[in-house]
């Protein structure tokens, strides 16, 4: 809701408007409390009342009507949203083993959450996160590093024959989900609270859609990733049924997807529009690198294709989600004053 409000001149320096009375009382803010003002650059004042900063967000789960599988997205969507502490009870009775199980299993997904109480008929869990250990720029290179890596055991492990590299990128898949999660934790809590956009690293909430979009892109091409060790695992000899030179192509293709995934959230977290040009322009140059493998590829039977085509495809996606981050990256920038724009 937007309403407007007349500003009053109290003295010769002073300007003052009186708060909605609807806040006021909805945030039990009185006369001669106290209120927090933050500024964000950008002609936004944000007023933000004690409880906002103090109080310990807490959600209960209703676990009667549930089935475990709803009740442990439940506990994500809770954790998402910025929750401290996060009760699943039942109204009668106990809770059945398959709750007990879906909030356990919900905690080892997610970072820093922990049960602190457990009775039959209800389990309590708490977050221990604190959105000052981390910045948002920060996460969001460990997850750009995480897939990378896991790109690069996975298709290692069809060059080698090796499914023990395999097995190390789909272990590394539940740390990406992590960091995933906890992104998306502190964004919601950052945009709930503006404090807290200063506390994970932004000076403001403008760059918080920016980055939502940005985490899902790197999470999508963690998931690409996951998609090429299952085939080292899956497929007899646990390699490609492609010559030496073959291989080598498709391990260069690696990289260079590797540089611009990098390079793209680099472009992100600097706000470095030089950077984006040059993801674009290592786009181009591989964007028909996977048709040039395919094409080159001598008779095989089609089983043996498709692993091929399924493995340059994921690297092709990550190539595309990595552009995408670059076209975020330059709203990012350009939303700056810079040698490239004046901004009035």
């Amino acid at each position: 809701m937007v309403e407007t409000r007349k500003v009053q001149r109290l003295g010769p320096s002073t300007l003052a408007m009186t708060l909605p009375a609807e806040w006021a009382s909805a945030h039990d803010v009185e006369k001669g409390d106290e209120v927090s003002l933050r500024t964000s650059g950008k002609g936004t004042l944000t007023v933000l009342s004690e409880s906002a900063q103090t109080e310990e967000s807490k959600a209960t789960i209703h676990a009667e009507n549930l089935d475990a599988a709803a009740v442990e997205r439940a506990i994500v969507a809770q954790y998402v949203l910025g929750r401290r502490v996060i009760h699943v009870e039942i109204a009668e009775g106990t809770l059945d083993s398959e709750h007990i199980n879906a909030v356990y299993n919900a905690e080892t997904q997610l970072m820093g959450l922990g049960v602190i109480e457990e009775t039959p008929e209800r389990i309590a869990i708490r977050c221990s996160v604190d959105p000052e250990d981390f910045t948002l720029d920060n996460l969001l290179e460990r997850l750009e590093s995480t897939g990378s890596t896991m790109r690069e055991e996975a298709v290692k492990a069809l060059a080698l024959g090796n499914p023990d590299f395999a097995q190390r990128a789909l272990n590394r898949e539940r740390q990406a989900n992590k960091i995933f999660v906890l992104l998306l934790r502190l964004i919601f809590t950052a945009y709930q609270n503006p404090n807290l956009a200063r506390a994970v690293g932004l000076d403001d909430g403008f760059p918080l859609v920016g980055y939502r979009a940005i985490a899902k892109n790197l999470e999508l091409t963690a998931d690409n990733a996951e998609d090429i060790a299952d085939i080292a695992m899956e497929t007899p000899g646990h390699t490609l049924d492609v010559d030496d030179a073959t291989m080598r192509r498709i391990r260069e293709f690696t990289d260079q997807v590797d540089e611009i995934s990098a390079l793209a959230v680099q472009a992100a977290v600097e706000r470095d529009f030089e950077r984006t040009i040059e993801v674009r322009r290592l786009f181009a140059e591989i964007n028909d690198r996977e048709s040039e493998i395919l094409d080159d590829l001598p008779e095989m039977n089609n089983e043996s294709l498709l692993r091929v085509r399924e493995v340059l495809v994921s690297l092709a996606k990550t190539a595309e989600y990595a552009v995408r981050n670059a076209e975020i990256a330059t709203n990012l920038a350009l939303n700056e004053e810079s040698e490239h724009t004046t901004i009035l």
